[in-house]
C-alpha cells in the first residue's frame, strides 16, 4: 500500500494523512469548491476536485472519489468518520473497482447500520439488552400491549436511525399511538425507512462505548472506554476516557461484550460497541458504529495506540501486533468538540470568518484541526471547528488543563462552544462523576455564559481600578472610570 486518498475534509483528513506520512505511505486528498484552499487540500501529496460545495456532489459521490483513485494511482480509501464511511453500497462499489477500504466489510456495516439486525446479532452472545421488541412494529396494538408489560415511559426508535431523529419518549399508554405515528413519519422522512421499536426509556443513561479492532485474522481486542454522556440534541459535545464510573469487573464485562458484538460479524479494522448505563450500573447494547469515532484520540491517548495506523495495518493484511493482555489504561483524557456554535442560542451553527484564530499549547494539550486564521466556516459541512484534547496523569489533571486550554484558545469572529466546555468543566456534576446525557437539560440555561463573561468583566474592571490607583494616584478619578469602561467592552 503505497498510497491512500482520503474520502474526507477537515481535521480528520489531516489526522489520517499524518499517520499516513509517518508510515511512508502518501496521500491523496479531495475537495469541494468550497475546500479549494483547506489544508488538507495543502497538506496532501496530490489533490483532486472531486465536484460542488454540496457534498451530494462531492464527497457523498462514490463514482467520483473511484474516479480520482483511478486517476491518482491510489491503491485504498480511508473514509474518515462521517460522509461515506459507514454506506455498505459504496464498501462494495470499492470492493467492486479493486481498491482496497480501510474500515469493515460491506456485509458487517449492513448489519450494524440497523438497530434491529445489530440487536439480533449481539443476542447470538447473551448481550444485555434494554427490555423492549426485537423486531420491527408492524401492529400498533400488539406493540402498545408490549409497552405496557416493558412500563412507562418507553422509548420508539427508528431502526436506521441515529441522532434522536425518529425518536419518542412515550409516557402513557394514552399518548402512544399519537407518538408511534410521529416516530414512523419522522423516520420515513430521515432515513427513508419507517422502521420502529421500542425499548424502556433508562431516564438517566449514562452514554459509554468501547472501542474495538479486528484483524483479517480473527484476533479481536477493546481499548477500554469512552463516556460521551455530555450531548446536545443526542450529539456528543465532550467524552473522557476512561469513565469515571466503571470499576474493574464492569470495565472487563463491557469490554468482552464488545468484543463478542465485534466478533458476531467477523468484524475488521476499528469500530465502536455503544452502550446505555443506568444509575445501578446496569449496562446494556446500543448500537455498534463501524468506523473511526471523532472521539479516537482519548483512547490512544490513555493506550499509547495510533488508531490510524492500526487501521492501515490491518487493511493491508497484517495481524495486530498485540493482544488484549498487553493493554493498560495509563492517565485520563478529556475531549471538547469545539463547534461554531452559539451555546446561549440552542446551539444553533454561527458561520463566518475566523478573524482571530491561535490554539492553546503546553503539555498534556492536543488540537486535532482543519482551519486557521482568516478562514470561513464553510456552511455545507458540520459546523466543528476543532477537537481540544488534554491529558493528565488523573481526572483532575486532565480537567486542570483542559481550563488552561480553553483559557489560551482565541477564536472571533464567530461564537464557539469553547465557553460551554469551560462550564461543563468547572460544574460539580461533571467534576463529581455525577451527570449523565440531561446534563445540558439540567444544568445549561440560555445566557449563563454571557453572565459568566459580564462577572469576569467586572473582576478584570476592579483589578484595573486598583491597579490604576496604586500606580497613578494623581490620575483623575474619571478617567479610570473611562478605563475601567474599556476593559469591560474588551473582555466581552
Amino acid at each position: 500500500m503505497q498510497k491512500i486518498l482520503v474520502a474526507n475534509r477537515g481535521e480528520i483528513a489531516l489526522r489520517v494523512m499524518r499517520s499516513a506520512r509517518e508510515m511512508g505511505i502518501k496521500t491523496v486528498a479531495v475537495y469541494s469548491d468550497a475546500d479549494r484552499d483547506a489544508l488538507h487540500v495543502r497538506y496532501a501529496d496530490e489533490a483532486v476536485c472531486i465536484g460542488e460545495s454540496a457534498a451530494s456532489q462531492s464527497y457523498l459521490s462514490g463514482e467520483k472519489i473511484i474516479a480520482a483513485c483511478r486517476k491518482t494511482g491510489a491503491e485504498a480509501i480511508h473514509p474518515g468518520y462521517g460522509f461515506l464511511s459507514e454506506n455498505p453500497a459504496f464498501a462494495r462499489q470499492v470492493r467492486e473497482a479493486g481498491l482496497i477500504l480501510i474500515g469493515p466489510s460491506p456485509e458487517a456495516m449492513e448489519v450494524m447500520g440497523n438497530k434491529l439486525s445489530a440487536k439480533a446479532a449481539a443476542l447470538k452472545y447473551n448481550i444485555p439488552m434494554v427490555p423492549g421488541t426485537e423486531e420491527a412494529i408492524t401492529d400498533i396494538n400488539e406493540a402498545k400491549s408490549r409497552a405496557v408489560e416493558v412500563g412507562f415511559p418507553i422509548l420508539i426508535k427508528a431502526a436506521a436511525g441515529g441522532g434522536g431523529k425518529g425518536m419518542r419518549i412515550v409516557e402513557s399508554a394514552a399518548d402512544f399511538e399519537e407518538q408511534m405515528h410521529l416516530a414512523v413519519s419522522e423516520a420515513t422522512s430521515a432515513f427513508g425507512d419507517g422502521s420502529v421499536f421500542i425499548e424502556r426509556y433508562v431516564s438517566s443513561p449514562k452514554h459509554i462505548e468501547i472501542q474495538v479492532l479486528g484483524d483479517t485474522h480473527g484476533n479481536i481486542v477493546h481499548l477500554f472506554e469512552r463516556d460521551c454522556s455530555v450531548q446536545r440534541r443526542h450529539q456528543k459535545v465532550i467524552e473522557e476516557a476512561p469513565s469515571s464510573v466503571l470499576t474493574p469487573q464492569i470495565r472487563e464485562q463491557m469490554g468482552k461484550c464488545a468484543v463478542d458484538v465485534a466478533r458476531s460479524v467477523n468484524y475488521t479494522g476499528a469500530g465502536t460497541v455503544e452502550f446505555i448505563m443506568d444509575e445501578q450500573l446496569n449496562f446494556y447494547f446500543l448500537e455498534m458504529n463501524t468506523r473511526l469515532q471523532v472521539e479516537h484520540p482519548v483512547t490512544e491517548l490513555i493506550t499509547g495506540i495510533d488508531l490510524v495506523k492500526e487501521q492501515i495495518r490491518i487493511a493491508r493484511g497484517e495481524a495486530l501486533s498485540f493482544k488484549q493482555e498487553d493493554l493498560e489504561i495509563i492517565g485520563h483524557a478529556i475531549e471538547l468538540r469545539v463547534y461554531a456554535e452559539d451555546p446561549d442560542n440552542n446551539f444553533l451553527p454561527d458561520i463566518g470568518t475566523l478573524q482571530t484564530y491561535v490554539t492553546p499549547k503546553g503539555p498534556g494539550v492536543r488540537v486535532d484541526d482543519g482551519f486557521e486564521q482568516g478562514m470561513e466556516i464553510p456552511i455545507y459541512y458540520d459546523p466543528m471547528i476543532a477537537k481540544l484534547i488534554t491529558y493528565g496523569k488523573d481526572r483532575k489533571e486532565a480537567i486542570e488543563r483542559m481550563v488552561r486550554a480553553i483559557d489560551e484558545y482565541q477564536v472571533t469572529g464567530i461564537t464557539t462552544t469553547l465557553g460551554f466546555g469551560k462550564f461543563v468543566m468547572q460544574h460539580e456534576a461533571f467534576t463529581s462523576g455525577n451527570f449523565d446525557t440531561h446534563f445540558v437539560k439540567k444544568y445549561f440555561t440560555p445566557g449563563v455564559l454571557q453572565n459568566d463573561n459580564e462577572d469576569e468583566a467586572l473582576i478584570a474592571a476592579l483589578v484595573m481600578e486598583k491597579l490604576l490607583s496604586d500606580n497613578h494616584t494623581d490620575v483623575d478619578h474619571n478617567a479610570n472610570i473611562t478605563q475601567q469602561s474599556k476593559w469591560v467592552q474588551n473582555r466581552r
